[in-house]
């Protein structure tokens, strides 16, 4: 008797268990939560799954998305890597791409990326030119000069042209947009809350290592 209660218990449990999965694969909707893109683009981080942020300094929604980000990062998938890569639909937007990748390139994004968000959207300082941003940097205790020596370097110019490639590439209309494993795109609306997109990017992501596997 207590044999076949066991059995039926453990078949009961293995049904919740396989509904539960089907609730959670049925959650998350393509062409509703995310998207297919067009071309599946290759990645930069190799066995770990690529998580892309598309931004723009001056985007009030990328700021805003800022904090959640940071909060993934903190609990992050072990097999996802973050790429951050600035979008570019206009000649305005390629300044800031250069302002980041002049960041990067001197090894001062963790210092500076949050400060100059910001400096953007607090402060309401404004950055039009090199020397803007160089006074700035200047102001953190950092060689202004260091700037302005990178700002239009090949290696910066190569970022930048590569920036600009892969906006068009993933089809990015609009900002902040997450890119999951070169395949996958979805944004805090698609998903319905930045909460929100922080579970759907976990899903994507597993998701994606699941299809690698296949």
């Amino acid at each position: 008797m207590k044999k076949h209660l066991l059995g039926a218990l453990f078949t009961t449990f293995c049904l919740l268990f396989a509904a539960q999965g089907m609730a959670q694969d049925s959650e998350y909707v393509e062409g509703g939560h995310y998207e297919l893109l067009d071309e599946v683009q290759p990645v930069q981080t190799g066995d770990k799954i690529e998580v892309v942020e598309m931004f723009w300094y001056r985007c009030p929604h990328c700021y805003r998305l800022e904090p959640y980000l940071h909060r993934w990062l903190e609990n992050k998938p072990e097999n996802a890597e973050f790429v951050p890569i600035p979008a570019i639909l206009n000649e305005n937007w390629a300044f800031h791409a250069r302002v980041y990748y002049t960041f990067e390139a001197l090894g001062l994004t963790d210092q500076l990326h949050v400060k100059f968000y910001d400096a953007l959207h607090r402060e309401r300082r404004p950055f039009n030119t090199p020397e803007q941003v160089a006074d700035w940097v200047g102001e953190q205790g950092i060689n202004k000069d260091a700037i302005l020596g990178t700002f239009n370097s090949f290696a910066v110019n190569n970022k930048v042209s590569f920036a600009g490639v892969m906006t068009r590439k993933y089809g990015i209309n609009g900002v902040p947009s997450i890119i999951v494993d070169g395949k996958y795109r979805t944004s805090v609306s698609m998903a319905s809350s930045h909460e929100a997109l922080l579970d759907l990017i976990n899903y994507l992501v597993e998701k994606a290592a699941a299809e690698r596997q296949s």
